[in-house]
């Protein structure tokens, strides 16, 4: 009984995790995250399993685009991209651009803008520079585009539970702010190591460096949200994902043009 009761809180688990994350359909009357802190710390768990899943469905779609040019396949890459995840983050990143330029450095102003629906010129020039630049380095990549559609899902979302498994959440009555003394945080840095010894077996030196070189971007980002509003949100956390998606596509064009 025991057994089973944690294979269904698992199961439940990931339905949260991809409800979230994702718009692909779960069947059956699954419960509000909100309404179990549980299962939603331990859908955190499974965070990096959505972010293969969204990389297979980009493959997919790169393999289905193969007949037209580079420029039509990287427009629909980006499509499905944007599609799948229900621009959850890229909201998350246009809240976070205009609280960090509004705010002006002051906590209490920042923390009134990420909650503001609307959206100001630093959310649309940062909506559109961040899907401008992901649209050029997928047209950019050759050799490691599949590697790149697979593993920038996946190191994204890994670096997220990291932020929440390490950072303060500020917003009190956030989505997330039920979970937080429930996170499973040594599971989470198991998950996190996990990752990052795949990636770093898988493409050998390579891999190694863009692991650090993601550490790097998480500890700087993370530097500045403790500094200006002394944690984390679910906003900072979507922006953090589209931060990390580029970068990481930036890493294979450099590992690319460096072969």
């Amino acid at each position: 009984m025991a057994k089973l009761k944690t294979a269904w809180l698992s199961w439940l688990s990931l339905a949260t995790a991809l409800r979230f994350l994702t718009i692909i359909p779960i069947p059956g009357p699954w419960p509000k995250a909100q309404d179990n802190p549980l299962i939603q710390a331990q859908s955190l768990l499974f965070y990096p399993l959505v972010g293969l899943l969204i990389g297979i469905c980009l493959i997919t779609v790169n393999l289905l685009a193969n007949a037209f040019s580079d420029w039509l396949s990287a427009v629909l890459i980006l499509l499905a991209w944007v599609i799948v995840t229900g621009a959850l983050h890229i909201d998350g990143l246009a809240d976070s651009a205009d609280a960090w330029l509004g705010g002006h450095g002051d906590k209490e102003k920042t923390m009134t803008i990420l909650q503001d629906t609307h959206s100001g010129v630093a959310a649309i020039v940062a909506v559109v520079l961040i899907l401008l630049l992901k649209l050029i380095l997928i047209v950019e990549l050759n050799t490691n585009l599949m590697i790149a559609l697979l593993l920038s899902p996946i190191i994204a979302r890994t670096t997220v539970i990291g932020l929440f498994a390490c950072t303060p959440y500020v917003r009190e009555n956030g989505i997330a702010s039920g979970m937080i003394s429930l996170l499973p945080v040594r599971m989470i840095w198991i998950s996190i190591l996990a990752v990052a010894t795949v990636i770093t077996i898988w493409l050998d030196w390579h891999g190694m460096f863009m692991i650090m070189a993601t550490m790097v971007v998480v500890a700087l980002f993370r530097f500045m949200l403790q500094r200006r509003i002394g944690g984390t949100t679910g906003d900072t956390a979507g922006a953090l994902i589209e931060i990390i998606e580029l970068f990481i596509l930036f890493n294979l064009v450099v590992i690319e043009q460096l072969r």
